[in-house]
């Protein structure tokens, strides 16, 4: 047969070499020259041919032995078309590369394994579409007051989720009734468009891909195997969360199909502010207001922290805005670790709505004091002083 090259020649392999090295050189080639890698090369498109007609060949061993005895007239027109080529389909040709590369599904150009190496290196194995199907996972949000963040609490929530039809257990099929082979894919799942060389595969919109259909719906879900259900789940807050703390809930999400196991339901947490409290991670802020005889001359203070009220005392002469740290005071560390700690910022009140004696009080301490008991007033005064000075000079 002029014109043909020899089916070792082709692949790359000795005449001796082993049905693994044959296998392994046709994976190459046929990688090297798949049409997916070069589309509307027809050079590339004939090399792809030729190489899987040798392989068709090599690969078996009576048709590898009349070929090594007879070569090409041993092929006895073609052995049912490896020998001549163009007998050979593109069919034929794909579903000898699934199941070089793993994952045929009967042919018609649909080859699973070639996923493998075009389809961004990660495998997708087909489960049974009509074996049980695991619910799906569902998301909620839910406000909480910012006491209950840190302290922690439980909540019941009311919860709207897909459930497995109760009248045909989620197969969605009626009493007496069952699936049967898509008569449009033939139970493939997919069904092959185009015609030619380029081939393309979609899934059945008949049985969205199941390879089945169901005979009679069931009244009750319509064939969808689910209804809407309704459920109150028990929510348990655990302390020290913050806001956006996603909690899952094992079970809790929508109904499976078919004996699956539900989903799982994750709540996500949004945390009111507080009237009290200002939270950064795992410290709290807090302002107390104390007396101008306290910040003078000394005492104690009771703050709140998620412990109960905590006791401490400032020194004499504190100013306002002064920041004081309680370590571990703060919020709960929701993983176990430490806890955060407690920043006191003391606030100086001045008194209101004074009574004539309180006046009077007043003045006798504001007369009993000298200019030495405020160096911030002093300080303050030099530097206006000078101020003044540099004004005074460059206007004159």
């Amino acid at each position: 047969m002029a014109g043909k090259r020899d089916y070792y020649e082709v692949l790359g392999v000795a005449k001796n070499a082993s049905a693994d090295d044959i296998k392994k050189a046709y994976r190459k080639l046929a990688l090297q020259y798949h049409p997916d890698r070069n589309p509307g090369n027809k050079e590339a498109e004939e090399k792809f041919k030729e190489a899987a007609e040798a392989y068709g060949v090599l690969s078996d061993p009576q048709k590898r032995q009349q070929y090594d005895q007879f070569g090409f007239q041993g092929m006895n027109g073609g052995f049912g078309g490896f020998g001549g080529g163009a007998g050979m389909s593109m069919d034929d040709i794909f579903s000898m590369f699934g199941d070089i590369f793993g994952g045929h599904e009967g042919g018609g150009g649909s080859f699973g394994g070639f996923e493998e190496f075009f389809g961004g290196g990660r495998r997708q194995r087909r489960s049974d579409p009509n074996g049980p199907e695991r619910g799906s996972d569902m998301e909620m949000e839910l406000e909480i007051d910012f006491d209950e963040a840190i302290f922690g609490s439980k909540r019941t929530i009311d919860l709207d989720c897909p459930d497995a039809c109760p009248a045909c257990h989620g197969s969605g099929a009626a009493d007496g009734s069952k699936r049967v082979t898509c008569p449009t894919c033939h139970g493939h799942g997919a069904i092959i468009g185009g015609s030619g060389f380029f081939q393309i595969r979609q899934t059945c919109p008949k049985c969205n891909g199941t390879g089945s259909v169901i005979e009679k719906p069931c009244r009750t879900c319509g064939g969808s195997g689910r209804v809407r259900g309704r459920h109150k789940v028990e929510l348990k807050i655990p302390r020290g969360v913050g806001d956006g703390t996603r909690l899952r809930l094992p079970g809790k999400g929508g109904g499976g199909l078919r004996g699956g196991e539900s989903g799982d339901l994750y709540v996500v947490l949004r945390v009111k502010e507080s009237d009290t409290f200002e939270r950064d991670g795992l410290d709290l802020y807090v302002d107390v207001p104390v007396s101008v005889a306290t910040a003078a001359l000394g005492g104690g203070v009771d703050v709140p922290t998620p412990d109960g009220i905590a006791s401490f005392k400032i020194p004499a002469g504190t100013p306002n805005g002064r920041v004081m740290r309680l370590k571990g005071k703060g919020v709960p560390s929701l993983r176990g670790g430490s806890s955060g700690d407690l920043i006191v910022r003391i606030v100086v009140e001045v008194p209101q709505r004074l009574s004539g004696d309180q006046r009077r009080a007043l003045e006798t301490f504001a007369a009993a004091f000298k200019d030495s008991n405020y160096p911030l007033r002093q300080d303050f005064d030099a530097r206006v002083k000078t101020f003044l000075s540099h004004k005074k000079k460059l206007e004159g």
